[in-house]
């Protein structure tokens, strides 16, 4: 019997009584609501790029569950996230702010402390049970952040099958206790704090992982980045599934999961392991000034290695649709299938901590299935993560939060508007508390995208794109210095100048 089975269907069970907590129950959990108030899945798959979903027209056949939910699913095509790594993309998605707003845009940031209450499971409130779970530590600590209005929070080692996650050991803080001991006293891949204590975890942590894997994963166990836990995908949905489970019997509820895969380290099992041996040759693009300069070749080796892992979560993931609508749920619940950023193999650069903001990293999933829908519907307007919060509460018949800088997403309540102006924004290096000086900004307006460096090398500069011209990002259409080259030049900076002001000089 895996470890799974054994431990985590017991914690399950155990979330009426709230020992999966880590903050209190409310009484409204304990009320069954009325069937007619439907529930919310929303689930996140860190470091999916569009770029690379069959769904969405990549030659590689990664997404045939992913395109079969799409048959009863709003579909949109030119979605994009609100930063190219977990921190602000994540923030952006919780809060339906922009990352100068929210301010959590640095590696382990937070939110800002007077942004706090404006955040998805607030607006939810307390007629909804709210459960959070993420396999990447970072959203966790956002969860510490709105802990009083979050009646469960699964550990972030649940439905491991070999962890070492001290910080659940405290209980009264475990958010804090993460960043002390799992990010730092103990962290992976670096010499940790503690030398002592650090060598000797990484010892059993390995030895444990060795006699864990029972060979269907041939590259190992899958596992989260450098934090002290791997897992079975099967594992990992067959958790989801039984959460959502168990919430059913106290519906209406709210359930975030963010799960690890398909980022890096791509470790697919056996069944996918090596499928996309094909002819296949993406388009050889030039290394960036601000790449990594990792060779081409090496970068396909990359790519195909996520593209497999990518149709293993692909595969789990219609098991998991398949058991939910079998029992019932999708007749009364939206169902969210996005992405916090998405992931590169291009330009030099292998992954996503990066300068650069190209559609590999920014163009992310976004399908929304309303209750008992039937048929697909496809949306090709710029739409951005901003939009998923208050989009969600209007479907739901919840107060409108008139904090959110999104909009309702077409197709959902609102209207198509192919010319509002969409933002990504990296400046992992910029204080969170000063003007934004150092970073990247993206600007997608129409079919156009315009990029600015700032702050680096003493020179700031400027990249456009024709995104539906030059899908590849290939011309640079800035040089030309049109009028309208101009026009979106003037609106991105006046925006980040109009940001700047409530910090002081800009």
């Amino acid at each position: 019997m895996s470890k799974f089975s054994r431990r985590d269907f017991l914690k399950l069970a155990g979330l009426t009584s709230g020992a999966l907590a880590m903050s209190h129950w409310t009484p409204s959990f304990l009320r069954r609501q009325s069937g007619d108030t439907p529930n919310v899945i929303i689930l996140v798959f860190d470091a999916m790029s569009a770029r690379n979903l069959s769904l969405y027209e990549y030659r590689r056949n990664t997404t045939p569950n992913l395109q079969k939910f799409a048959a009863r699913a709003n579909v949109y095509h030119n979605h994009h996230a609100g930063g190219n790594f977990t921190t602000p993309g994540t923030a952006t998605l919780l809060t339906g702010t922009y990352p100068w707003t929210h301010r959590a845009f640095d590696i382990a940031g937070l939110i800002d402390r007077s942004q706090v209450g404006h955040n998805l499971f607030t607006a939810f409130g307390s007629e909804y049970q709210r459960l959070a779970f993420s396999q990447n530590l970072l959203p966790n600590f956002f969860f510490g952040q709105f802990a009083s209005d979050i009646e469960t929070i699964l550990p972030v080692s649940s439905f491991c099958l070999v962890e070492q996650v001290m910080g659940e050991a405290f209980k009264n803080d475990i958010p804090s206790a993460y960043r002390a001991l799992d990010k730092f006293l103990f962290q992976d891949f670096s010499s940790p704090a503690s030398l002592v204590f650090g060598l000797a975890d990484r010892i059993l942590l390995r030895s444990q992982e060795a006699r864990a894997n029972s060979g269907n994963y041939p590259r190992g166990l899958p596992r989260a980045g450098d934090q002290p836990m791997f897992f079975e995908l099967k594992d990992v949905f067959a958790g989801v599934g039984a959460a959502v489970d168990e919430l059913n019997a106290s519906a209406p509820y709210l359930a975030y999961f963010h799960l690890w895969a398909p980022h890096a380290p791509y470790k697919p099992t056996n069944q996918f392991d090596k499928i996309f041996q094909d002819n296949f040759h993406p388009v050889k693009k030039p290394n960036h000034r601000f790449g990594d300069q990792k060779e081409f070749y090496k970068l396909n080796s990359r790519r195909q290695n996520y593209d497999e892992f990518v149709a293993n979560v692909d595969a789990e993931f219609g098991r998991l649709i398949e058991s939910l609508e079998n029992s019932g749920m999708l007749d009364n619940s939206y169902v969210v299938v996005t992405s916090d950023h998405g992931e590169m193999f291009e330009r030099g650069v292998d992954g996503h901590v990066t300068k650069l903001l190209y559609e590999a990293v920014t163009h992310i999933p976004l399908l929304i299935s309303t209750p008992g829908q039937k048929n697909r519907q496809d949306i090709y307007s710029p739409t951005s993560n901003v939009d998923v919060l208050p989009t969600l509460l209007h479907l739901t018949g919840r107060p409108s939060a008139d904090w959110t800088e999104g909009a309702l997403l077409p197709g959902l309540g609102g209207t198509e508007d192919t010319q509002r102006s969409l933002f990504t924004l990296e400046a992992k290096s910029n204080p969170a508390y000063a003007p934004i000086k150092q970073a990247t900004l993206a600007m997608v307006k129409g079919n156009y995208k315009m990029i600015y460096y700032t702050g680096y090398e003493g020179q700031d500069s400027f990249e456009l794109y024709d995104l539906e011209n030059d899908y590849e990002e290939l011309e640079d259409l800035y040089p030309s210095q049109t009028s309208f080259c101009k026009a979106l030049k003037d609106e991105l900076l006046e925006t980040l100048h109009s940001v700047n002001a409530k910090y002081g000089k800009t």
